[in-house]
């Protein structure tokens, strides 16, 4: 069985403190039932604040400093068929060398949808 889909999110707000992304809820991210897979939001989740930790500097393959995610640990507390999901970053801990990262995943009527806590440690 072959089974394709796409992801898309648009960075909304981003400042040294806060970043702010959504996601619209289409057929590819999608699971069997209906709802978005859990995976599509830990990757708007992981996205959202790999942004925040990146700070200004833009994303480059290879690139020194990236923020790689180390842990990930999610509470997924509800779920929706349309319209979009919106997850706002900030900050835990601030770490020259690992940072820790709370995003909250909000779907339509600022229902939250999941509470995710990543780290993320600085490649070399």
């Amino acid at each position: 069985m072959k089974v394709a889909g796409s992801i898309e999110f648009t960075v909304l707000e981003r400042s040294a403190d806060r970043v702010v992304s959504e996601m619209p809820i289409g057929p590819g991210v999608l699971n069997p039932f209906g709802v978005v897979h859990a995976g599509a939001m830990l990757w708007l989740a992981d996205v959202t604040a790999t942004r925040l930790v990146l700070g200004s500097e833009e994303p480059k393959p290879g690139m020194a400093g990236f923020p790689l995610g180390i842990s990930l640990t999610a509470n997924f507390v509800a779920n929706q068929r349309a319209g979009s999901l919106r997850a706002v970053s900030e900050f835990v801990k601030r770490g020259r060398t690992v940072s820790i990262v709370r995003t909250s995943v909000y779907g339509d009527g600022d229902t939250l949808i999941a509470d995710v806590t990543t780290s993320h440690v600085l490649s070399k």
